[in-house]
């Protein structure tokens, strides 16, 4: 089988392509950590080793409508 010369560059810049876009994937995924100095409290992402954020940990999500359901019944007396 006989491959020409454009064939053959037009696979090697097909693979250099997906080797790169592979490479960004994987360095752009979202990796959590603990920060020593903010404490247990906050969890730090950071991504592509370039943009890090850092949010306090929830206790756990309460929904909005049970949080409204709270405040609109009020507890009753007897």
């Amino acid at each position: 089988m006989t491959f020409s010369r454009l064939s053959l560059k037009a696979l090697a810049i097909t693979c250099t392509v997906t080797a790169l876009v592979g490479a960004v994937l994987l360095l752009a995924r979202p990796q959590t950590y603990e920060s020593t100095v903010l404490g247990a409290a906050w969890e730090c992402t950071q991504i592509a080793f370039v943009l890090t954020t850092c949010a306090p940990r929830g206790q756990g999500a309460v929904p909005a409508v049970e949080t409204s359901r709270k405040d609109a019944i009020k507890p009753s007396r007897g």
